[in-house]
């Protein structure tokens, strides 16, 4: 019933954000007086205001056409190079990178948004490495029939797409993929994997949540597993592909994340509206820009999101040693050779500080010269990977690390 009742929600905003869109531009069509005088700038601004903010959204592009090295621009190339039922792994390259060029992995959030949240970070990268990213599904949009994803298939994804990449990739993972990427560099270096990533960077990850609780910690902690399964686990209606499957549905993600900050959401609405009242309207299209993306939510399976529930928040398994993958007990000794980097924002309200650091004391048997940790000073959540925080002070670092491990590519003899 839960996502039945928000169908027909949407439904009826979509209707009315259609007519508070038509009243904005009537309002504000330049051949009619009445938005030039009283208070037709006014009501038109709110339309809009309210029209954006109730509009159904799909998945966003990337749209990264250019990139801009040593003062020339290049042309982009976006494409799928490896396709899964959950999953999608794209490349995006330009005619300026070396042949040599490192390859990172970017492996994005499933959690509630699209990969296309990281968009700031793959063009940033791009000025320097051949970009892969993991490019998740909507779960709602994947046939029952694909079968199920948890935990043990992301890290099974991860290994596969390191595995079509090639030896001497490097790894980025943005927040909540950091434990499974983390749990793959210790699968594949157990095993020798040829294809272990050369560098893994952790970027506010939750490897251990017992270090500085945040409110999305207590919130995972103070109710039982399941409180989750019978709260806020929905089933797929019947007008989707994945009709059936039992699913954590993005809405009620970003419920949570907007009430965290309500009155900051709140006032960048209020700003919003007094930019197009006074006729800013790059401004305003600045904020509707990011609420385009922030907005624009999708749907994690059911069995990935109760066992990172279960496994990450509540029973801290891989700080543990106890976090099982395919029947076997991950050992963090098995990461010798990756060398890590652990980045956390001064700010952040949903990793704390010390959650993501935690990987370097974990990986004991890495050497301290191949462990790097950074503090992003002023930092939030979502500026240490977008914005000028991460372009002009985390990317450098970044690049710095994989410069210093870069490993020479091995052929890998069939």
């Amino acid at each position: 019933m839960l996502y039945n009742a928000y169908e027909l929600q949407r439904t009826m905003l979509s209707g009315a954000a259609a007519w508070a869109s038509v009243g904005a531009e009537i309002l504000t069509n330049p051949k009619l007086p009445m938005g030039y005088f009283g208070f037709g700038p006014i009501m038109a601004s709110a339309l809009d205001v309210f029209a954006h903010a109730t509009m159904s959204r799909g998945k966003p592009e990337f749209d990264i056409e250019e990139v801009n090295v040593g003062g020339k621009v290049h042309g982009v190339t976006e494409s799928i190079v490896l396709h899964r039922p959950f999953g999608n792994l794209l490349r995006f390259d330009h005619a300026g990178l070396p042949a040599d060029a490192p390859k990172l992995l970017v492996v994005a959030p499933m959690s509630g948004h699209y990969a296309t949240l990281l968009r700031g970070t793959v063009a940033r990268m791009l000025q320097t490495c051949e970009v892969y990213i993991t490019d998740w599904a909507d779960a709602k949009m994947v046939p029952a029939d694909a079968g199920h994803f948890d935990l043990d298939d992301y890290i099974d994804y991860l290994i596969d797409f390191l595995h079509h990449i090639g030896p001497g990739a490097h790894v980025l993972a943005v927040c909540q993929p950091s434990v499974p990427a983390f749990a793959a560099a210790a699968v594949m270096g157990k095993h020798e994997d040829p294809c272990r990533p050369a560098t893994l960077t952790m970027m506010g990850g939750p490897i251990d949540t017992r270090e500085a609780p945040t409110s999305v910690n207590d919130v995972a902690m103070n109710q039982p597993l399941s409180w989750f399964e019978n709260n806020v686990v929905a089933t797929v209606p019947l007008t989707y592909p994945g009709a059936g499957r039992k699913v954590y549905p993005g809405f009620l993600q970003l419920a949570g994340f907007m009430a965290m900050n309500l009155g900051s959401h709140m006032m960048s609405h209020y700003g919003m509206f007094m930019h197009l009242v006074e006729g800013a309207d790059e401004n305003a299209a600045a904020t509707k820009a990011f609420y385009d993306e922030y907005r624009s939510v999708c749907d994690m399976t059911a069995d990935f999101y109760l066992q990172t529930v279960e496994h990450v928040f509540q029973r801290h398994s891989l700080p543990k040693g106890e976090f099982v993958h395919r029947g076997e007990v991950i050992d963090l000794a098995g990461i010798h050779d990756t060398a890590l980097l652990a980045v956390e924002g001064e700010k952040d309200d949903i990793s704390g500080l010390g959650q993501t650091k935690a990987a370097l004391h974990l990986a004991h048997n890495l050497p301290d010269e191949r462990k790097k940790y950074y503090m992003a000073e002023g930092a939030g959540h979502y500026g240490i990977f977008n914005g000028s925080k991460w372009r002009n002070r985390i990317a450098p670092v970044l690049e710095d690390w994989i410069r210093q491990h870069q490993r020479k590519p091995l052929k890998i003899v069939a």
